[in-house]
Order: C-alpha cells, then structure tokens, then sequence
C-alpha cells in the first residue's frame, strides 16, 4: 500500500506542473496581451472585428468604439467583438 501511495504522489507532483505551464499559464498571457491590446485603443487606430469588418476607430468610449467603415458609414462595436488592431503590434502591454 504504502508503495501505490508514493505512486500517486509522484505523479501528483508531476502532473500538478505539467499543466500549469502547458495550460493555465499561456492562458493568462494571453488574456493579459488581450486585456493590453483593449485597453490601449485609441482614435484612428485600423481595426479588424469578429465578424471580419475593417473600420478606423473614430471614437472610444467605456465598452465600445465607435469606428468607420466606409464614408458617412459610422458603426459601434463592443470592445470584446475587436480581434486585432492592425497599425501596430502589442506585445505584454508595449506598443512596438
């Protein structure tokens, strides 16, 4: 019994990690360069949406942006559904 004990905390020990940097670690810094790329909207920025729709931000506001899409065609559009912002590059909170 004693031997099935040490077993199982063995591979406790090495398990517990494994998933920590396979799984849960890249997540947070993805979310950290997620919340990065969101907060650091600005006007005149070129976005690209969820849907697919490319758009100059004219406005920011607290959970949406207001971007144009085409002349005299202004649309808003939550933070979340913003999947790039493609005149710059933003790597762990830095604009590069």
């Amino acid at each position: 019994m004693p031997s099935q004990t040490m077993t199982l905390v063995l591979y406790v020990v090495i398990f517990v990690p494994f998933i920590y940097f396979v799984m849960i670690r890249p997540q947070q810094k993805q979310a950290k360069q997620r919340k990065a790329l969101l907060s650091g909207i600005k006007t005149r920025d070129v976005i690209i949406t969820a849907g697919g729709l490319y758009g100059k931000i004219t406005k920011v506001k607290d959970n949406s942006v207001l971007m144009t899409i085409a002349d005299k065609v202004e649309v808003e559009v939550s933070k979340s559904g913003i999947m790039s912002v493609e005149n710059r590059e933003i790597e762990l909170g830095k604009t590069k």
